[in-house]
């Protein structure tokens, strides 16, 4: 009696663990958002605010130095290729102290 009671609880905490998940995820989504107005330089915007813009392609670096300058070079390479926005997707250390690698993604509008 007791072993059956045990795997009933441990049946409803997996149900209940399983719903917690999957709700989880869509707060992880985020909801749409409108990209903010086009100025002179190129902005860094999230992924929630790219519905209704033109993917251009992607551009990657590999820096020295801190994560700003990654970022930055990004930034020089949105503008060197005309587009609007870019989403910056990774901007990861490497093997390698102190270099960077990092990728976006390129929009207009």
């Amino acid at each position: 009696m007791a072993i059956r009671k045990q795997n009933m609880l441990i049946r409803w905490i997996a149900t209940l663990l399983l719903a917690l998940s999957l709700t989880a995820c869509s707060v992880l989504e985020g909801t749409p958002q409108p990209a903010p107005p086009l100025t002179d330089a190129p902005q860094e915007i999230q992924r929630n605010q790219t519905q209704g813009l033109q993917r251009m392609g992607s551009v990657t670096v590999l820096e020295r130095g801190s994560p700003s300058d990654s970022e930055a070079a990004l930034r020089a390479k949105a503008v060197a290729a005309g587009a609007d926005y870019y989403v910056i997707v990774l901007n990861d250390e490497t093997i390698v102290p102190g270099q960077w690698y990092a990728q976006a993604i390129l929009y207009r509008k």
